[in-house]
């Protein structure tokens, strides 16, 4: 199941050549992975548990400029034991900007501890 979150780029987005700077598209990637997160979970899952990034893997297509409309989409791939593999694009309109690859670990908050991903959860966002 794709998520997709919209917003406009701001001033301090942008960097010394004008742009979007790269930190900023980083951001932008785990803002949606962590929305995508909080819609679907439930109040147990979102109490229980949190999300480490441990791999980012990011292409940077075309630049985006301050007050350019955005638009963030991720979705979820391959599921391991306590890890997921979660794709971002990033648009502006039908241009993409970014696409991307982050692999994120569960964690229990708890015990602060990577943690066994189950079924039930899994079955959330496909």
């Amino acid at each position: 199941m794709k998520f997709s979150h919209s917003f406009n780029v701001d001033a301090e987005d942008i960097d010394e050549q004008g742009h979007v700077n790269n930190v900023a598209f980083v951001r932008w990637v785990q803002e949606v992975a962590v929305a995508h997160w909080r819609h679907s979970a439930t109040e147990e899952q979102l109490a229980k548990y949190s999300w480490i990034a441990v791999r980012h893997e990011i292409d940077y297509k075309k630049q985006a400029f301050e007050n350019d409309e955005i638009t963030a989409t991720t979705w979820v791939g391959e599921w391991t034991q306590v890890t997921c593999e979660r794709f971002t694009e990033i648009h502006r309109g039908d241009e993409l900007l970014v696409k991307g690859r982050t692999v994120w670990c569960m964690i229990d908050r708890e015990a602060a501890r990577p943690t066994s991903i189950t079924a039930e959860l899994i079955e959330r966002f496909v």
